[in-house]
């Protein structure tokens, strides 16, 4: 068995309205993200640095798939958890569970963005 990975792979948050969800990613984690050419889609990705932990993603507009509801979590790694979720509450999102501690593996608050997809951040303090 080869561990020698980060079993996630990859990430798609799907969106409504894209210019009001690349807005509040942006300013949630201070990034910018990368429009990725596609005939059928529309996709914006998050900043990806091969050599750092984690996987790469984006968010997608597409016929057929909607935001909200789902049951995908995906967790966002953060310095301090309750930064982000203070500046998601800002950027027009909603707090859900405010940070609290999962014991020796951090801290993790939850978030809905402006799509109403439910977001998870984590922090180690």
């Amino acid at each position: 068995m080869n561990n020698a990975r980060n079993i996630v792979g990859w990430f798609e948050i799907y969106v409504q309205d894209m210019v009001r969800a690349k807005a509040f990613y942006e300013e949630t984690f201070d990034v910018k993200l990368e429009a990725l050419p596609s005939p059928v889609i529309k996709m914006y990705a998050f900043p990806f640095l091969p050599d750092k932990p984690g996987c790469p993603g984006a968010l997608v507009k597409m016929e057929g798939f909607e935001p909200g509801g789902n049951s995908t979590l995906v967790y966002f790694s953060c310095e301090d958890c309750a930064i982000e979720s203070a500046r998601a509450a800002k950027c027009g999102g909603e707090i859900f569970k405010e940070k609290f501690s999962i014991g020796g593996y951090g801290f993790i608050a939850l978030v809905h963005d402006t799509e109403g997809n439910l977001i998870g951040l984590h922090s180690m303090k």
